[in-house]
């Protein structure tokens, strides 16, 4: 074939081959995210914003004082369990801000779903370490991941009382925290909080507008009428807090059963609702002041 006729070769480009360190098979991978969220919606740096803010209102508005701090578990999982109560509750931030800077633990806050369809509202109580009130969400922290978590048995019963039915616990729903802390395996630690009650107490409530709100209650508190509606609104009272932690209880049954005995869960519920109401109450007497104490 002459050369006229021949087609131009066309010459491809070679690439050299770069060699990439070979890493170890079990070698974690680098977390993407970019913030400090974890899973749950907690914020560390959120948390540390929140723990200076309040710090005043926990050492020189409240003046918490504990007693019993110890017997709460320095690793581990545990279930904390207290009583409930005031018109907006300063009782679980005072407990979780407590245990964070004495015992430099994380503490989840379990808490109803409703405070996750608050706007604004929602996003900040997950950022502090707030979580849904469901069972799995307590398994998976308690067991899993060996945190502190916080209930409320009382629930919004607990919140909803008028002044004059204060310190009177109510029913500690079906025992549903018993049965969580016997699957995963961890101890109940009861706290018998004082205080709370009259940092905002409900004089009277409105449950028509409750109903058209599709709130569980509309509270007309005495921080409202001293200070007005506004102001009361988000103003506690300076009342002496005292927290007593009580000996932490243990289950003598196996973790991760399908099913536990109803009656062994609704009498070891009861037996905490009493422990904290009898420790109340015995506060309760020794108590000269509900400014100091």
């Amino acid at each position: 074939m002459p050369d006229s006729e021949r087609k131009p070769r066309v010459k491809t480009a070679t690439r050299a081959l770069v060699p990439v360190p070979k890493t170890a098979e079990n070698e974690p991978l680098a977390d993407p995210r970019e913030s400090d969220v974890d899973e749950w919606g907690r914020s560390e740096h959120m948390r540390e914003i929140a723990r200076k803010a309040f710090d005043p209102m926990y050492r020189r508005w409240f003046r918490a004082e504990w007693e019993g701090l110890e017997k709460i578990p320095t690793d581990g999982g545990a279930l904390l369990v207290s009583n409930h109560a005031g018109a907006i509750p300063s009782d679980a931030p005072v407990i979780m801000h407590g245990i964070e800077t004495e015992l430099d633990r994380p503490v989840y806050g379990l808490a109803e779903y409703i405070f996750r369809e608050l706007p604004i509202v929602g996003t900040m109580w997950s950022r502090v370490g707030g979580v849904t009130a469901q069972p799995d969400n307590a398994y998976r922290l308690l067991r899993e991941q060996n945190q502190l978590v916080l209930v409320f048995p009382e629930g919004t019963k607990g919140t909803s009382k008028n002044y004059n039915e204060r310190y009177r616990l109510r029913r500690f729903g079906r025992g549903g925290f018993v049965e969580i802390a016997m699957r995963a395996g961890v101890p109940i630690v009861p706290i018998a909080v004082m205080g709370a009650e009259e940092s905002m107490p409900i004089m009277f409530k409105l449950p028509g507008l409750a109903k058209t709100l599709g709130v569980p209650y509309v509270p007309i508190t005495a921080n409202m009428l001293v200070f007005g509606p506004l102001l009361g609104g988000v103003l506690y009272f300076p009342a002496k807090f005292r927290l007593r932690v009580l000996d932490p209880i243990s289950f003598d049954v196996a973790p991760n059963q399908p099913r536990y005995s109803r009656s062994k869960v609704m009498d070891e519920s009861e037996a905490i609702r009493e422990k904290i109401q009898e420790a109340l109450y015995e506060m309760l007497r020794e108590r000269r002041s509900v400014w100091f104490g």
